[in-house]
């Protein structure tokens, strides 16, 4: 499961560049969502890393 988590911000980066394209938006003005999938991938690497410090995994 753990192998494929960079799957997480690849897919949501691509969902979010087809939203920017389908609205007439530049990836430019789209760079703030860019920054929040980055954000939000890296709580989520971090909360699996702590998961697998915390139970000796």
């Amino acid at each position: 499961m753990t192998r494929f988590l960079f799957l997480i911000p690849l897919l949501l980066s691509l969902i979010w560049l087809a939203y920017l394209h389908l609205n007439g938006w530049t990836i430019r003005q789209g760079l703030k969502g860019f920054g929040y999938i980055a954000i939000f991938s890296t709580a989520i690497a971090i909360f699996y890393t702590l998961m697998m410090w915390v139970t000796g995994r």
